[in-house]
């Protein structure tokens, strides 16, 4: 790992941002333990139209930035295509992976989320918002 780890956030955008607070509160955190690439991800103002430009420049953009990161840290309880893609292009790449998922959402992961967790390189932590902070301290302290 490099001495500035970059860290590749994904949370849902076009697919809905009812969890924008939260996707929010997960990057300021992510700070802690790195340069969070995808920043933007986190900002309440980022409607789920998304951001108004190019879906080329955008697809090329976050695969670089994705290629640039250590990790990927997802919130994986709204569903979104945009993430599920992210997901599988950093199994592709060998990066370490930690998807979060809020059980008492109501919704259901997709198996071939909660089934790709390997305990190592793959992890899946079902978790609630008020351990958010303390998941992400023991995740990345294990990273060191």
């Amino acid at each position: 790992m490099s001495e500035i780890m970059n860290i590749y956030f994904a949370g849902s955008i076009r697919a809905g941002r009812n969890d924008a607070a939260l996707y929010f509160k997960l990057v300021e955190i992510l700070k802690k333990y790195g340069t969070v690439l995808t920043e933007h991800v986190g900002n309440p103002n980022l409607s789920s139209a998304g951001e108004q430009k190019d879906e080329k420049y955008i697809h090329d953009r976050d695969v670089e930035m994705l290629e640039q990161s250590e990790v990927l840290v997802a919130e994986v309880t709204q569903p979104s295509l945009g993430v599920g893609y992210e997901i599988g292009r950093a199994v592709a790449m060998k990066k370490k992976i930690l998807c979060l998922f809020r059980p008492d959402s109501g919704k259901s992961l997709s198996a071939m989320v909660r089934g790709a967790h390997n305990g190592n390189s793959f992890i899946v932590k079902e978790y609630s918002e008020s351990e958010a902070e303390a998941l992400l301290q023991e995740y990345f302290a294990q990273q060191k």
